[in-house]
């Protein structure tokens, strides 16, 4: 969906400055530094030790290292002792916090998420996985409307130009909030870079959408020598970031020009074109807009679950169901112009 592509490049901007002020104010703290320390040396916290973390009472580990001894479902989750002293700490340190009036600070570069189940951040995960579902409603829709209700040629294909181009898009789509959904579940190197490199690809996809039904692209040549330069640098850009370096000030500037652009050219479409759903188009471009400023009004968890970032993705899940909603339309609009004229 459009504000998908818009809030992702904002989101990725937003990391840059996380990933180059991982140090925090929380992180930052004598107490909690002091805390983590001595979790990591025993394996306990207080009175309170952790069961895989396997540590006799002078503090040596029995049977190697600590790193050695997580279980399986552990080990597959990517949490260690490292990773539980951290999280025990911080809560115990924002316990200490509330008591004394002060409000909640960032460890690592986060807020302090409540745990459910081993998922670091549960209601963006929650709402990850509502926005999958609702992209997957609409792919569905989509494909039933264009296959089952919808006249077809002789040959049994759509009518509708663009159809490969949306199925691709919702594929992409699901793709990208499925990696969110595991992003914000556990934050390690891999689950970060499959989410940012999901993003780009259905960022740049997006942008290439956006350039063909605006400007009624519909023969194939043209496609092609419209979309391989881009498809050629987004595909780069993301062997750079996996491969090479993921520098976060310049996937900052990508995202941001192509969200840019996408979001004028379908604003513009919109403002010209006669299509009898544009009003949905616009809908979904202002609610966008309205919707990221979640990402710039950034605040603590609301119980230790719901930050700015769960909200955003809260707000997209209808603004998602309107999207297709806009796309069936398109769907059966031209559809309808092309079986009268093929009469």
């Amino acid at each position: 969906m459009m504000i998908d592509r818009y809030s992702i490049a904002l989101y990725l901007a937003l990391s840059c400055v996380i990933g180059i002020l991982d140090a925090s104010a929380g992180d930052a703290d004598p107490r909690y530094r002091a805390c983590v320390a001595q979790c990591e040396k025993t394996g306990c916290i207080g009175e309170r030790c952790f069961p895989h973390c396997n540590f006799s009472s002078d503090g040596v580990s029995i049977d190697g290292p600590w790193y050695m001894q997580e279980p399986l479902y552990l080990k597959w989750k990517q949490w260690d002792c490292q990773s539980d002293c951290r999280y025990n700490c911080m809560m115990d340190r924002e316990k200490e916090r509330e008591s004394n009036g002060d409000g909640p600070v960032k460890y690592h570069g986060k807020w302090p998420f409540t745990r459910v189940y081993g998922i670091q951040e549960p209601a963006s995960v929650v709402f990850s996985a509502l926005n999958l579902a609702m992209h997957f409603h609409g792919w569905i829709s989509f494909f039933i409307l264009l296959n089952y209700k919808l006249p077809l040629k002789q040959n049994k294909k759509a009518y509708y130009e663009y159809a490969s181009l949306w199925h691709i898009y919702g594929l992409l789509s699901m793709n990208s909030w499925f990696w969110s959904a595991v992003f914000h579940s556990r934050d390690v190197d891999l689950t970060e870079k499959l989410d940012y490199s999901s993003a780009v690809a259905l960022l740049g996809y997006s942008l290439i959408l956006a350039l063909l039904r605006s400007f009624n692209v519909r023969d194939e040549a043209a496609r092609v020598m419209a979309a391989a330069p881009l498809l050629a640098f987004i595909t780069t850009h993301i062997l750079y970031l996996n491969f090479y370096q993921l520098d976060y000030g310049w996937n900052m500037k990508v995202c941001v020009v192509m969200a840019v652009a996408q979001l004028l050219i379908w604003a513009i479409w919109a403002g010209v074109t006669r299509h009898p759903s544009r009003w949905k188009l616009w809908v979904v471009v202002i609610g966008g807009g309205l919707a990221m400023l979640l990402e710039i009004y950034d605040f603590p968890p609301y119980r230790g679950f719901f930050d700015a970032h769960a909200v955003w993705h809260a707000t997209t899940i209808p603004l998602t169901y309107l999207w297709w909603s806009f796309i069936r339309d398109d769907a059966e609009f031209r559809t309808t112009n092309l079986f009268k004229k093929a009469k």
